[in-house]
């Protein structure tokens, strides 16, 4: 087996969210004032993920003329069809999507909505399984999902059910090819308390919206609340990981079992 050093492909990360509502949908803050509070708050792209929903005029959110060179935003939405296992409408996160993307159809279901969206392109990932409650059962319905939302800020600020770990290990564990992302779901209902606790970083050779969403297509990117990973390298025999400060660095498999180091302000691990 050869070295594999995934962070060392080209381009550079860019830190980004992918779910956050206006009031094209049930947002609070103009369209305009929230990419300026990302933008404000460090983030290099980000996207509207208002509801794709009749009774809001099914928005894909034109967010085109808010880019610049150093600053992006990608075009998508929050997409809804029935039914999950308990009856509740799927949450499904769709990035890339067309501005013409076409309203759901009657009989239309959740598996076929997302189908649809992939076929446009788009980066599909299973929203806030805690939240909706979501079994194993209903993430095997979901064959063009691309990842599952691993942390919710906005769900877990609400009701402490912002983890989706569950629902990836699960399908992990059953052959799936899944990446997990975090997000805000922000809607500013609370000021800013929704917003800002979990991102992306994305690795891209540009800040262009079609190659940030080919990466998240990819799986070439990671999830976090603050800390930054600089080098992940895996050869035969072991691992190497750098960071940011933080107090434990694990890697964990399918089951119980892991490798942690434990300690503060850890900068580096290799596990053989």
């Amino acid at each position: 087996m050869t070295e594999i050093a995934p962070f060392s492909t080209p381009g550079r990360f860019w830190r980004g969210n992918l779910h956050t509502h206006s009031t094209l949908s049930d947002g609070v803050l103009e369209p305009e004032k929230v990419v300026a509070a990302y933008k404000d708050a460090g983030y290099d792209f980000m996207m509207l993920s208002d509801h794709f929903m009749s009774r809001f005029d099914w928005p894909v959110a034109d967010t085109r003329k808010f880019r610049s060179n150093s600053f992006t935003t990608i075009l998508g939405a929050e997409i809804h069809a029935p039914a999950t296992q308990v009856g509740e409408l799927w949450h499904l996160v769709a990035a890339g999507l067309p501005l013409d993307f076409e309203p759901c159809g009657e009989d239309e279901t959740g598996p076929q909505l997302a189908r649809r969206a992939a076929g446009h392109g788009a980066f599909i990932g299973i929203a806030h399984p805690a939240w909706s409650q979501l079994t194993v059962e209903d993430g095997r319905t979901i064959d063009a999902a691309h990842a599952v939302e691993i942390y919710n800020h906005g769900c877990a600020v609400e009701n402490d059910r912002g983890d989706g770990w569950y629902l990836l290990d699960q399908m992990l564990n059953e052959g799936w090819r899944l990446s997990a992302f975090a997000t805000d779901d922000a809607h500013f209902h609370h000021g800013d308390f929704d917003a800002f606790g979990g991102w992306v970083h994305v690795k891209a050779d540009s800040l262009n919206p079609e190659a940030l969403v080919e990466a998240l297509k990819a799986g070439a990117y990671y999830s976090s609340q603050g800390p930054q990973i600089y080098e992940l390298s895996v050869s035969q025999s072991q691992m190497t990981i750098t960071c940011s400060p933080v107090n434990s660095i694990a890697v964990m498999g399918g089951t119980s079992r892991a490798l942690t180091k434990v300690g503060r302000s850890i900068t580096s691990a290799t596990f053989a």
